[in-house]
């Protein structure tokens, strides 16, 4: 009984196991637009190098405090001369002839010397103002890697609607290719009964082979969108992807109502990009001008040396030696070189300053042209949709004076070729009314 009972609790755990991982795999593959977004935040490689630049600022910024602190190093030399330098001296020294030289060697064939340096800066204005400015070009990083992420959900977002709309778009050509087919194998066996001409059968078979020749290219445009959608979120070329969004969540909203948005231009990362610039250019400017002032260093040295002819010098005495000091460095004359890099730094400063204001002027206008674009993509679409709901009946009833007989195939086959224009001129005006839809978003700073 407890043996039953452990295979039991077996089977509902593999179960459970099992079901989860079905759960996990289904995750892995399923996405709507959102969870798609999210993946490629994620996963994204233009978005992981962003993030390393935004590491690389962060260690950047310890790099330039680091120079203004306490510097300690270290250093060992170990010498054997060969040759022993000599030195002249003159002969009458040592009681020789005038104009005569003696030559002498002088020092020990081994020396040895290790010692300790530290070195500490005690005011230097271009530190000063490095130190100040380095959190600012770490915000320059995260607000470059801020206006990646919303590339990648601009990208993410077009080519999840072209999946959408390509998946609509197949569905519609092979129901249009069935439908066809459907009529061409009724009329076939009217013709087989004498009740249709050849002309008809012939006709239908060119309107079937163009319906498949457009359902053939709607698999081969799907195909395609779904691999620009896995290359935008960092997905996995040869895994299977699902979408679980229906295009008329996106579209019904665009047409129903009106859309509100605002352009915020303090929050917009393009705005903050230019002021951040505008704040890089004071910073440079301010450094600039403090190459004026003078720079003071301390330090302190210790050396201990060794002398002998013995290579082993370790027997041999050790001479201490040690040294304290200050060091400025005071700019007096350089031939007006500060004084241009100075004033190429204000004139710099001066181009921020206008590109910030030209930044300004060019969102507005992107984002009044955005909303006037929209209004027109809405107007569009409507008029396509209802266009192609018009050729949608026209060819219903056509086929239905058809198979009475009231029409040739020729005019068929006419009423078919303007649906089939009318639903991809609708596709494309879906696609300019989403797309006009991201644009306003992203030119109001609200993608």
């Amino acid at each position: 009984m407890k043996a039953k009972l452990n295979r039991y609790l077996l089977l509902i755990a593999s179960v459970f196991l099992v079901s989860a991982v079905v759960q996990a795999q289904e995750e892995q593959t399923s996405f709507n637009l959102d969870e798609a977004i999210n993946y490629a935040m994620e996963n994204s490689y233009v978005l992981h190098n962003t993030r390393q630049d935004i590491t690389i600022a962060q260690k950047q910024v310890w790099e330039t405090i680091s120079t203004g602190l306490p510097q300690v190093s270290g250093s060992a030399n170990y010498n054997w001369f060969l040759n022993l330098p000599v030195s002249l001296i003159p002969g009458e020294f040592f009681g020789g002839e005038p104009g005569t030289y003696i030559p002498v060697k002088f020092g020990q064939d081994f020396n040895s010397d290790f010692g300790l340096s530290v070195s500490q800066q005690i005011f230097d204005g271009s530190w000063i103002v490095g130190v100040t400015s380095a959190e600012l070009y770490v915000n320059l990083a995260k607000q470059a890697h801020e206006k990646t992420e919303i590339d990648i959900r601009n990208a993410v977002s077009q080519a999840y609607y072209a999946v959408l709309i390509s998946q609509r778009y197949k569905e519609v050509m092979q129901e249009n290719y069935d439908n066809t087919e459907k009529l061409y194998k009724e009329t076939k066996i009217y013709f087989d009964n004498g009740l249709r001409e050849s002309q008809d059968v012939d006709q239908l078979r060119i309107l079937l082979k163009n319906a498949e020749n457009e359902m053939l290219r709607s698999d081969r445009e799907l195909a395609i969108a779904r691999i620009v959608l896995k290359y935008t979120m960092g997905y996995e070329m040869n895994e299977e992807i699902i979408l679980k969004d229906k295009i008329e969540t996106f579209v019904l909203p665009l047409i129903q109502e009106q859309n509100n948005l605002q352009l915020d231009l303090l929050n917009h990362i393009d705005y903050r990009l230019a002021a951040s610039n505008f704040e890089v250019s004071e910073k440079l400017l301010k450094l600039e001008k403090v190459a004026y002032l003078p720079s003071l260093n301390g330090f302190y040295s210790y050396t201990k040396t060794s002398y002998g002819n013995n290579a082993n010098l370790f027997k041999e005495k050790w001479f201490p030696s040690s040294l304290v000091g200050f060091q400025a460095s005071i700019p007096i004359f350089n031939s007006g070189t500060k004084r241009s890099r100075v004033q190429q730094a204000e004139l710099e400063m001066d181009k921020a300053a206008t590109e910030q204001k030209l930044t300004e002027l060019t969102l507005q206008k992107d984002y009044l042209t955005a909303k006037a674009e929209l209004e027109t993509a809405r107007e569009r679409f409507l008029n396509d949709r209802e266009n192609r709901d018009l050729a949608r009946s026209i060819l219903d009833k056509s086929q239905i004076k058809f198979n009475n007989g009231m029409i040739s195939s020729a005019e068929l086959s006419q009423q078919e070729s303007q649906y089939i224009t009318n639903f991809q001129a609708m596709v494309t005006s879906t696609l300019q009314l989403l797309q006009a839809d991201l644009n306003l978003k992203k030119a109001a700073g609200a993608l």
